[in-house]
């Protein structure tokens, strides 16, 4: 799928679901959960035990059109390599790896590392990262965002970290081009209330929208 295509499915629906847990049985349940939800972007972080094959069985099962499959917590070069040859088709990052947006660069993936200050969304974005992860986002909050954009409004910026269903409109209004949310989307995994997690993805959605449209 073509990265402009890739990053325009992520920024329409403005939500990006972040898979955590130690089971890749529950990785793949979770995203199940998520796509039943409408949502459009899921980030499977490589701390799941055999992340690499639960990316693989995830982009066979669901086209791009359906949900985009990215690879998270990609601290190197390699890797993304992986990620990428699992069938990844976006990368995510707690920081920024100058090696790392080379290779997203090269192989056309939208790439999304991390920044908690100024200095290293501008690095970013220099390096052509396409959406920097504000992060964490529950310590700097929704006016880093805010306070950033005044300087750099071309700065596309996704907090992840804090992100709950209750703040998800003030992270919007605060200039936001995306969420991401992990545990306060997940959370009912640990229980096996999947249904929560598909509900909970509507309503995320829908206060995205909403926040935009206001």
């Amino acid at each position: 799928m073509l990265k402009l295509r890739v990053l325009r499915r992520v920024l329409d629906s403005g939500l990006v679901a972040i898979v955590r847990t130690d089971s890749p049985e529950q990785a793949a349940r979770i995203a199940d959960a998520c796509a039943e939800g409408g949502v459009a972007a899921l980030e499977i972080t490589f701390t799941v035990p055999g992340a690499a094959d639960v990316i693989s069985n995830l982009a066979k099962r669901y086209q791009p059109e359906q949900i985009v499959i990215g690879a998270g917590t990609v601290l190197d070069p390699e890797t993304a390599r992986i990620g990428i040859l699992a069938g990844a088709q976006f990368l995510v990052s707690p920081s920024l790896n100058t090696d790392t947006a080379r290779l997203a660069n090269r192989y056309q993936i939208p790439y999304m590392p991390g920044a908690d200050n100024v200095r290293d969304v501008v690095e970013a974005m220099e390096c052509g990262a396409d959406i920097i992860k504000v992060f964490p986002g529950e310590t700097l909050g929704p006016q880093f965002i805010k306070a950033v954009k005044a300087p750099l409004p071309q700065a596309s910026l996704m907090p992840t970290g804090g992100v709950s269903i209750e703040n998800a409109s003030t992270w919007v209004r605060a200039g936001a081009v995306a969420l991401g949310v992990g545990g306060n989307l997940i959370a009912g995994a640990k229980s096996g209330d999947y249904a929560s997690i598909t509900a909970l993805s509507r309503r995320f959605i829908e206060a995205i929208r909403e926040a935009r449209a206001a």
